[in-house]
């Protein structure tokens, strides 16, 4: 985890030292063991209007290419189907692959 701001001790002071509407207002999830990547969220102000206010790409072909990688994209597409889930398009050039796909408030991820 990233220190707190300059100033803070830790990132509890930090969010006690904001305004009473921002406080809480971000929150990050992190790998305990540190390897893993940190999603971070924030809330905006502003309500959904017409883009994703949050956009995440699903790592589920890591380090696999060409067909074996769009077998696994394309399994987990199914999977994630069954769920709820709707694909909209495949983004495939004989190498690289990703699918693009909306949850089931209409927001876009990516299977990649």
């Amino acid at each position: 985890m990233s220190p707190p701001p300059k100033g803070f001790t830790t990132w509890d002071d930090f969010n006690r030292s904001r305004f009473p509407e921002d406080q809480g207002s971000w929150f990050a999830c992190i790998d305990p063991s540190g390897v893993g990547s940190r999603l971070f969220f924030q809330r905006v102000p502003e309500g959904k209007v017409v883009k994703n206010r949050l956009h995440l790409d699903v790592r589920v072909g890591s380090g696999l290419v060409g067909e074996e990688r769009l077998a696994t994209l394309e399994a987990e597409c199914a999977r994630l189907s069954v769920l709820g889930a709707v694909r909209v398009r495949l983004l495939y050039d004989g190498h690289d692959s990703c699918i693009v796909m909306q949850d089931i408030e209409g927001n876009e991820f990516c299977l990649d």
